[in-house]
């Protein structure tokens, strides 16, 4: 803009020196051309002053256009939830979210506890045993209406060990965590526990599992726990951790659930719930509520989700084997590894915003992957965000393969849909099989072969 004053400015000046020059130079033919050369100047001035004006205008006009953009952009991530540990990079390569070595401690990978200073308890009809001390407790016979009490100091560490245990009650929880800073449940041999009618309140409490804990509780073992519940299976609090043992969990609501995260490094999980298998979420903060599986073998049949969290799940290994309404969900699903097969008639994997601490996005870095979708409004893989593939063997069949509203990478893998191998992410968003990536095609008709 600069340069344009100053050539106009010239180009005025030229003029009336080129004026003079050729002039006559008599009084009146001087006057004449100071004129001339006065309503040239002021001519030129004026323009100088529009333009500069108008230049003002037009950048402030473009500087609160770039802070309008920014605002939208800045609300559309904080709409979408964004992470400072998941970068577009990140997901791209794959980073973990959660890392195994961090998860567990040597402890909660015993599977046999040390038995030396153990105190044992023969439990009654209508007891109550309570351990308000750290300690190996070892608890063994039936009964009805007995209940396991931990009220221990929030520093100490209690483990139970279920040496054929069974407890069937009418309406509280067989084990009962009140206080203590961790409480193992350790199977030394195979065990049952009930709750066969409604859960009654430990004052503003609302108990409403078998085992019910107020600590971090982690299940371990060798032997076999079998959990039969009117309302929750597992509840914990805290964080739940499974590391070894066998569970056969069978509740009318959720088979096992945790506040701030539910981990699973082994063991063999059989999961029948009327709402959801594995379900972790925190009420108060929602960057908790997340699902570790690192290994074991899970099988889960629910009427709802089977593996349900707020935050985020992440598989890195084991068999899972589910049939669900939606086979997993979380507002950020990284899948890394293991076998994993899921039979749903809604979504089998769902990346729904549900956290503020992440995007909703599905990662697939690994594994070998099935999922078959019952016919209807169904998609095998559905993001409100994002889809990124960078490995594994994704097997899809059903009216709509994948959907996403954000964008999808596809970096590498194997994805099959419908039977055939396809080199990108096709989106069912425009719905139905004749939409969008239905069988991984346009608008309309089938698609690419």
């Amino acid at each position: 803009m600069k340069n344009g004053f100053e050539k106009l400015f010239s180009f005025s000046v030229d003029l009336r020196l080129s004026g003079y020059d050729r002039a006559d130079k008599t009084p009146e033919r001087k006057v004449t051309n100071m004129k001339k050369t006065r309503r040239i100047a002021i001519m030129a001035l004026a323009i100088c002053v529009i333009m500069g004006a108008w230049a003002a205008a037009f950048a402030k006009a473009e500087s609160e256009k770039s802070a309008a953009d920014a605002g939208a952009a800045f609300s559309t991530s904080s709409a979408l939830g964004t992470s400072s540990a998941l970068s577009s990079a990140a997901a791209a390569t794959g980073t973990p979210l959660f890392q195994r070595s961090d998860l567990f401690s040597d402890r909660d990978l015993e599977q046999e506890a040390d038995l030396t200073d153990a105190v044992t308890y023969m439990v009654a009809d209508g007891q109550e045993v309570r351990i308000t001390d750290a300690g190996v407790y070892v608890l063994t016979g039936s009964a009805r209406n007995a209940t396991v009490y931990v009220e221990a100091d929030e520093k100490d560490k209690v483990q139970l060990v279920l040496d054929g245990l069974t407890i069937t009650n009418d309406d509280f929880p067989a084990i009962y965590v009140k206080s203590a800073d961790k409480v193992f449940v350790t199977t030394a041999a195979d065990s049952s526990l009930a709750v066969t009618g409604s859960f009654a309140a430990d004052g503003d409490t609302k108990t409403d599992g078998v085992i019910f804990s107020k600590a971090d509780l982690v299940l371990n073992g060798v032997g076999k726990l079998t959990v039969v519940s009117s309302e929750n299976g597992v509840v914990s609090k805290d964080d739940l951790k499974i590391t070894g043992g066998t569970y056969a969990v069978s509740a009318r609501v959720k088979a096992m659930e945790a506040n701030d995260s539910i981990r699973v490094a082994d063991g063999v999980l059989q999961l029948t719930a009327g709402t959801d298998g594995l379900h972790a979420e925190n009420g108060d903060d929602d960057s908790l509520g997340w699902i570790y599986i690192g290994g074991g073998a899970i099988t889960v049949q629910a009427g709802d989700d089977a593996i349900h969290a707020v935050a985020a799940v992440q598989v890195d290994d084991g068999t899972l084997t589910v049939t669900a309404a939606e086979g997993i969900e979380a507002t950020y699903v990284q899948l890394n590894g293991g076998v994993i097969a899921i039979d749903s008639w809604d979504d089998g994997v769902n990346a729904a915003q549900k956290s503020s601490a992440y995007r909703a996005t599905v990662e697939i870095n690994g594994g070998d992957i099935t999922i078959a979708m019952s016919a209807g409004d169904t998609d095998g893989v559905d993001a409100n965000g994002d889809i990124i593939v960078n490995g594994g063997t994704i097997r899809v069949t059903g009216s709509g393969t994948f959907d996403y509203d954000g964008s999808a990478q596809y970096n590498g893998g194997t994805i099959i849909a419908n039977g055939q191998q396809i080199d990108y992410i096709p989106n069912q968003m425009m719905g139905g099989r004749g939409g969008m990536g239905g069988w991984g095609g346009g608008f309309g008709g089938r698609g690419r072969g």
